[in-house]
């Protein structure tokens, strides 16, 4: 645009300010500087599309948003130069606002999805990432997710099996060993299907939620 013959007649108006748009759509340090923002907003952009699809994915929200955050975080990190442990004032600021706004989105009904999904608990998913852990090792999830089924289950009786099931299904006792490698085969829902029969309650709800 900038190089048009037709860009002398946009800047009678104000030749300095359209001087400035000149230099700074032909900068190299501009671009890269575009170039940049768009790679760190990317996760938080690829994250709201996947979100937004129809078709059942609350089991996966908790995941996307550490994941999103996770990449935001090397997008800033890698274009500064900076290893992982080293500090970022601008990174300390974008970690403040991801955080306020998955705190505001973030209820235990997720944590709750999160634990049921059998991904969570394979031997790949695990050794993806140091930082995965078992939803049942996790402190958060853990918390979040006895918030919800406090309140689902009313009958102290029905709570005390869904505990009892779930401790079953975290620690991966099935009575099939393709349930196991199933984990991370099977779409979560179809895992509930066949193999979830051995935890009737867990698998009532989980039918409902995922």
């Amino acid at each position: 645009m900038a190089i048009s013959d037709q860009w002398a007649s946009y800047r009678e108006e104000d030749v300095g300010k359209a001087q400035k748009v000149k230099d700074m759509i032909l900068s190299d340090l501009w671009w890269d500087t575009v170039d940049y923002i768009l790679k760190f907003i990317a996760p938080i952009y690829d994250m709201l599309r996947l979100a937004d699809i129809d078709k059942p994915c609350l089991h996966l929200v908790y995941e996307m948003c550490d994941s999103m955050i996770e990449k935001v975080k090397a997008a800033i990190y890698r274009h500064k130069g900076l290893e992982d442990d080293e500090y970022s004032s601008f990174w300390d600021v974008v970690y403040d606002i991801l955080i306020d706004r998955w705190t505001k989105n973030c209820t235990p009904l997720h944590c709750l999805d999160h634990s049921l999904n059998p991904k969570n608990y394979s031997i790949k998913w695990l050794s993806e990432n140091p930082k995965h852990l078992s939803s049942h090792r996790d402190h958060e999830i853990s918390m979040e997710k006895s918030k919800c089924l406090d309140r689902y289950f009313e009958d102290e009786n029905d709570l005390r099996v869904v505990k009892v099931e779930f401790a079953a299904f975290s620690r991966g006792r099935f009575p099939s060993p393709a349930a196991l490698t199933d984990r991370w085969a099977l779409q979560p829902l179809v895992w509930w299907q066949y193999h979830g029969f051995s935890f009737p309650t867990l698998q009532t709800l989980a039918l409902k939620l995922l």
